[in-house]
C-alpha cells in the first residue's frame, strides 16, 4: 500500500460463493486507484471460498482477511468497519463485480466535493448480461445536497453497494449493521441512517457495480427471513429517537417501510403471506393511533393498499394482493408488446436512457474541472509562496553577506 492509511477500504462480505469470487475479487485487485485496503470478511464458509481469498492474498499485500464463524452479514460488516483505516469506505458483496476505475471516480467525486457520502447508478447482471438501473434523480445529480430537503431517495431499494461513505462521517454518527442472523434486509437501516445523518450527498448517474440477480442463493430469494424487514425498521426507529432524529423523519420513515413491506407482501408465497399481512396491520395501526401517518409522503397505489390492509380481513387482503399480482404481470406483458410494436416507444426510451449517460458524463467533466482549478490554485499559491521568498532574500544584506562569504 502507497500510504499508511488507504484512501478507500472495500468491505466484502463472503458466504459460500465460490463460483463468482474471483471475477469479485479480479475487478477490485485490479482498481485503477491503487491505494486501496481489500477486506474479505469471510462469514464461515463452507466451499471452497477460503482457498480463493488465500490465493488472492498470497499475490496482493492490499488483501485483509477477517475468517469469523458464521453469524450473518451484519455482524461481519460491523467487523469489518471497526477494521477499516481508509479515509472512505466502499462496499463489494462477494457476488457482484465492479468496473476498474470505479472507486477512482468516485474517490475523485466525494474529494473535490468534500462529501459524506457519493452514490451512483448501478447495472442489474443477469446471464452475464447488464442493464443499467437510472434511478439516481438527474436534477439532483452533479453537485451537493441535503437529503432531508431531497427526500426522494429515502424511497429507492438500499443498494449500500453502489455508494462510497466517508469512515469519519458513519463513526461520528455511530451508522453501523443490525446483527440478526443470516443474511436478509441489513442493508435497509444501514441505509436509512445514511441518509437521515448526512447533510453533504453527492449523487452521479453514471454506473459502476454490477448486481447479480439470477445468483439463486441470494438472501432477496429467501421468503424465510421475511420478518427480518421488521426488526430492520424497530432498529431504524430506535436509531431516530435515540438520535433526536424521530420527529423529523418519522413520517418518511413510515412511508419507506411501507415500501419495504410492500415488495414482501408481492414476493411471498400463500403459505407466508397471511401472518406477514397481520403483522403489517399491527404495525400500522399502532402507527395510526400515534399520528405518525401522513398520505404525503406514500405514492397512492401503496396508500390505497395500506388503507386496504388496515379495514379488511386478513383472508380478503390475501385475495386482493392476488389479484394485484395478476394484474400488474399482465401490464408488465402488455408493456413489452406494446414495445415490440410501436418503434416510436422504443425511441422514447432509448432518448430518455441516452438523457440519462449525457447527465452522467456532464457530471465526471464537472468533477475534473473543480479538481484542475483546485490543482491550480494550488500551484499559484505555491508560485507565489516561492516567488515572495525569493524576493525576501535577494533583499536581505545577511543572506548577501552569506553569499559573498560561501564565494570566497
Amino acid at each position: 500500500m502507497s500510504s499508511k492509511s488507504p484512501k478507500v477500504s472495500i468491505l466484502v462480505p463472503i458466504y459460500n460463493v465460490e463460483k463468482y469470487l474471483r471475477q469479485c475479487l479480479e475487478s477490485l485487485v485490479n482498481q485503477t486507484l491503487h491505494d486501496i485496503e481489500i477486506i474479505c470478511l469471510n462469514d464461515g464458509s463452507t466451499d471452497s471460498s477460503p482457498k480463493i481469498i488465500q490465493e488472492f492474498q498470497k499475490s496482493d499485500s492490499r488483501i485483509r482477511v477477517i475468517n469469523k464463524k458464521n453469524s450473518g452479514y451484519g455482524d461481519s460488516m460491523n467487523q469489518g468497519l471497526k477494521k477499516a483505516t481508509g479515509e472512505y469506505i466502499g462496499i463489494v458483496e462477494s457476488d457482484d463485480f465492479i468496473d476498474l476505475d470505479a472507486f477512482e471516480k468516485l474517490y475523485q467525486l466525494a474529494t473535490t466535493n468534500n462529501a459524506e457520502v457519493v452514490r451512483a447508478n448501478y447495472y442489474y447482471n443477469k446471464s452475464g448480461k447488464d442493464k443499467k438501473n437510472y434511478y439516481i434523480n438527474p436534477v439532483d445529480a452533479g453537485r451537493i445536497i441535503d437529503p432531508s430537503r431531497h427526500t426522494w431517495i429515502f424511497y429507492e431499494a438500499p443498494a449500500i453497494w453502489s455508494a462510497l461513505y466517508k469512515r469519519s462521517f458513519l463513526n461520528q454518527n455511530h451508522i453501523d449493521f443490525l446483527p440478526t442472523p443470516g443474511a436478509s434486509y441489513q442493508d435497509t437501516g444501514f441505509n436509512f441512517k445514511v441518509w437521515s445523518s448526512a447533510k453533504r450527498a453527492y449523487f452521479t448517474t453514471e454506473a459502476f457495480l454490477h448486481y447479480r440477480i439470477d445468483n439463486e442463493a441470494s438472501s432477496v430469494n429467501n421468503p424465510g427471513k421475511v420478518m427480518n424487514v421488521c426488526y430492520e425498521y424497530a432498529e431504524i426507529e430506535k436509531y431516530l429517537r435515540k438520535n433526536h432524529l424521530f420527529n423529523q423523519f418519522s413520517g418518511i420513515m413510515e412511508a419507506s417501510k411501507f415500501g419495504s413491506y410492500y415488495w414482501n407482501l408481492f414476493r411471498l408465497n400463500n403459505k407466508l403471506l397471511p401472518d406477514f399481512i397481520n403483522v403489517v396491520r399491527k404495525e400500522y395501526q399502532t402507527a395510526n393511533q400515534d399520528g405518525l401517518l401522513s398520505q404525503t409522503y406514500f405514492e397512492n397505489y401503496k396508500w390505497q393498499l395500506l388503507q386496504y390492509i388496515l379495514r379488511h380481513k386478513t383472508w380478503r387482503v390475501a385475495l386482493h394482493i392476488r389479484w394485484l399480482k395478476f394484474k400488474l404481470a399482465f401490464r408488465e406483458q402488455l408493456k413489452k408488446l406494446w414495445g415490440l410494436t410501436h418503434p416510436s416507444y422504443r425511441k422514447a426510451q432509448k432518448t430518455s436512457e441516452l438523457i440519462a449517460e449525457l447527465y452522467a458524463s456532464s457530471d465526471l467533466l464537472e468533477s475534473k474541472v473543480q479538481l484542475f482549478r483546485q490543482q491550480l490554485s494550488e500551484l499559484n499559491h505555491s508560485l507565489t509562496i516561492s516567488s515572495s521568498d525569493q524576493s525576501v532574500t535577494s533583499t536581505n544584506p545577511k543572506s548577501t553577506v552569506n553569499s559573498q562569504e560561501k564565494t570566497k
